[in-house]
């Protein structure tokens, strides 16, 4: 009985090495991650709440209201070089990323729930992926059998696509 007991106060000192993830679809294709530390929330986006502004990036969908502040939406695989989304869609399903007081809305095919991994199972991106994500990619993990990219949020809220300077 006091065997049992132990294995079970030694699960949570596991837990502590490893993160959450929120596992999303970026397209067909390409299944990604995103630290729990930067996500605020994932939300169901009425296509109308999001105002279009005029000589931006295609990959910046416009402005909306998230908990009275305006924010920039974008489509993350467009950004990112993938295929990007049915923009017959009614409705988006958006992620909100938070890196110190950067707050961005990003757009993606379809959202899974969460994950956890240990940081030592993220291997390096390089030869795993078009070159063009490599940037904002922290790296890759196979689980499951299947490769998710693990974005870098930092990366992306300092896009260059993203700035007008």
């Amino acid at each position: 009985m006091t065997s049992t007991n132990i294995t079970l106060l030694s699960k949570p000192i596991q837990n502590n090495l490893v993160d959450g993830y929120l596992k999303f679809q970026l397209n067909q294709q390409t299944t990604a991650v995103l630290s729990m530390k930067h996500t605020q929330e994932a939300i169901i986006v009425p296509i109308e709440s999001i105002t279009s502004m005029p000589n931006m990036p295609s990959c910046i969908l416009g402005l909306m209201n998230w908990r009275s502040r305006i924010i920039w939406v974008v489509d993350l695989p467009r950004m990112l070089n993938l295929e990007s989304l049915d923009y017959r869609l009614r409705q988006y399903n958006a992620l909100i990323i938070r890196v110190e007081s950067l707050v961005l809305g990003l757009v993606v095919q379809e959202i899974k729930g969460t994950t956890k991994f240990a940081a030592d199972a993220i291997h390096s991106p390089i030869g795993q992926v078009a070159s063009s994500l490599v940037p904002y990619l922290c790296g890759c993990v196979v689980q499951q059998e299947e490769i998710l990219l693990v974005l870098d949020a930092q990366a992306i809220v300092q896009s260059s696509i993203l700035r007008s300077d």
